[in-house]
């Protein structure tokens, strides 16, 4: 991934605290973010689709829920942008996490359903 293709896909509000999110959380359903971001499930499945395009997300499925991570392949440099992000930015996904927190029925991740 080349830096340009990385800040054109973070340029995006809900791009970026999609991932900023799962970077936090290491992985989330499209329920979760839903929720999180309080956005519709083919807004947040378009803009997740297009994450995982650039290379930025991996997904893996179990039964009919898609979990989100970030793409293992990702280089360092890439990961180290989004951690600084997060460490020095505390409060951009303040209400996020908390709708986060607050979801009703998140999934077991031992049982990876939604």
């Amino acid at each position: 991934m080349n830096p340009v293709d990385l800040f054109k896909c973070l340029a995006d509000e809900t791009r970026l605290k999609s991932v900023l999110l799962i970077k936090q959380k290491k992985e989330l359903c499209v329920c979760e973010l839903m929720a999180a971001l309080e956005l519709s499930q083919p807004k947040v499945s378009r803009h997740l689709a297009q994450l995982k395009k650039a290379g930025l997300l991996s997904d893996h499925r179990h039964g009919q829920w898609v979990f989100y991570r970030l793409n293992p392949d990702l280089p360092g440099w890439c990961r180290n942008v989004l951690w600084e992000t997060l460490v020095t930015n505390k409060d951009y996904l303040t209400v996020e996490k908390m709708r986060l927190d607050q979801m009703d029925d998140r999934p077991d991740r031992s049982k990876k359903s939604c």
